[in-house]
């Protein structure tokens, strides 16, 4: 796999340029900019996945405690 990306990476060195609203612009390598926007996709992807996965432990440690709550009400020891 690091040989595909460091070969696509070797051909695809020509300079880009990237532009803006207002005249901005951000000359660099075609696989520098690949690279940032891959890396934007991964953090937004992560940050949608936190919210689900920290209502899931909630929800986990609830009904962890209600299974608690019923052992102790029938006399049952953890197990």
């Amino acid at each position: 796999m690091f040989l595909l990306l460091l070969g696509f990476a070797v051909k695809n060195d020509q300079p880009v340029v990237l532009k803006y609203f207002f005249g901005y612009e951000w000359q660099t390598s075609l696989v520098v900019i690949l690279l940032c926007f891959f890396t934007a996709g991964v953090l937004v992807g992560v940050l949608a996945m936190l919210g689900k996965m920290f209502r899931q432990r909630r929800e986990l440690a609830a009904l962890r405690r209600d299974k608690q709550n019923k052992n102790k009400q029938a006399g049952l020891d953890d197990a």
